[in-house]
């Protein structure tokens, strides 16, 4: 591929360190988009609900759509995405966690 065709992509990178303040309305909230998910099927709600009451990544995991970053965005066609959720021990005054240093 040339650098003429390579340059159309760009990659943006995002990471969020997110605090649950309250693991009752989160899990409540993602049980809620479960139950009103008209494209997950039957089989898979059991499984999923059960998820999100047992780990609270995966309750956000159902709730945010980094997609939606970029829909509505002029000019721009989404070509690929990835993300992932999980629960991390953070510590916000270790050097280890200075996001700044990604860049």
């Amino acid at each position: 591929m040339s650098t003429t065709q390579t340059s159309r992509y760009v990659r943006i990178r995002v990471d969020l360190m997110l605090e649950v303040s309250d693991s009752g309305a989160l899990t409540r909230a993602a049980i809620d988009h479960i139950d009103g998910d008209d494209f997950m099927p039957d089989e898979e709600r059991g499984y999923a609900r059960d998820a999100v009451r047992d780990d609270e990544a995966e309750a956000l995991a159902h709730l945010i759509d980094p997609v939606s970053l970029v829909e509505g965005v002029p000019g721009v066609e989404l070509a690929k995405a990835s993300w992932t959720s999980e629960g991390v021990a953070y510590d916000p005054d270790a050097d280890d966690w200075d996001m700044d240093d990604d860049l």
